[in-house]
């Protein structure tokens, strides 16, 4: 079968199995192409007894819709949720339309969740409990592609395991992601975002 043979793999199938593989982790992302179901709702819950920097999207966050406290019960100050404005008003039900602004909802999304929330869009929002925003607004257009938020999710785990704070990874992770997007252009797929990180990273590094 095919297989990247740099990228090493872990089986691990049960909620007790992950826990048990991700006890020495420093952060996992959770949630993409996990299923709406039962098992993804208590692998989450494992990998919050592992005490690794966790990043919440997609099914990890729509399978907490009927009980959003019991996903903000596990997080802490450096779990990130990565929720687009759907997943955002299944654990948020009515914020967004009642907040003056996205940013204001995110804010207090993050205040109730206890971590920080990164509200995606053409103007991402990323909010800290403490009340702290950044907004970016360079994410071109093509950038709205199946994939793209798993990348993204990605993105800021790898910057959680170097070391970075949640709310520094998911705002450096969420400019890096729309930088690699446009520097690729019209046509853009999600499998493109990776291998364009490094050209934005050496841009910067380039500055004077």
């Amino acid at each position: 079968a095919a297989h990247l043979e740099a990228v090493m793999l872990v089986a691990a199938d049960t909620a007790d199995e992950i826990e048990v593989a991700c006890a020495d982790m420093d952060a996992v992302v959770v949630g993409p192409a996990a299923g709406v179901d039962d098992a993804t709702r208590d692998k989450v819950l494992a990998l919050g007894r592992t005490g690794a920097a966790l990043v919440i999207d997609a099914d990890a966050i729509t399978v907490f819709r009927a009980s959003p406290s019991d996903l903000f019960s596990l997080l802490d100050l450096d779990d990130v949720l990565t929720p687009h404005a759907g997943e955002f008003e299944r654990l948020f039900p009515g914020l967004l339309a009642t907040s003056e602004t996205r940013i204001a909802a995110a804010r207090e999304a993050a205040r109730r969740a206890g971590a920080v929330v990164l509200l995606k869009g053409g103007d991402t929002v990323i909010a800290h409990p403490d009340g702290r925003a950044a907004v970016t607004f360079n994410a071109p257009p093509w950038l709205a592609t199946a994939g793209s938020g798993d990348v993204l999710a990605g993105f800021i785990a790898g910057l959680q395991a170097q070391g970075a704070s949640g709310f520094d990874a998911a705002c450096a992770g969420a400019w890096i992601h729309a930088q690699a997007a446009e520097r690729f252009g019209p046509g853009l797929i999600s499998e493109d975002l990776p291998d364009l990180a490094p050209q934005v990273l050496s841009d910067l590094y380039a500055r004077p």
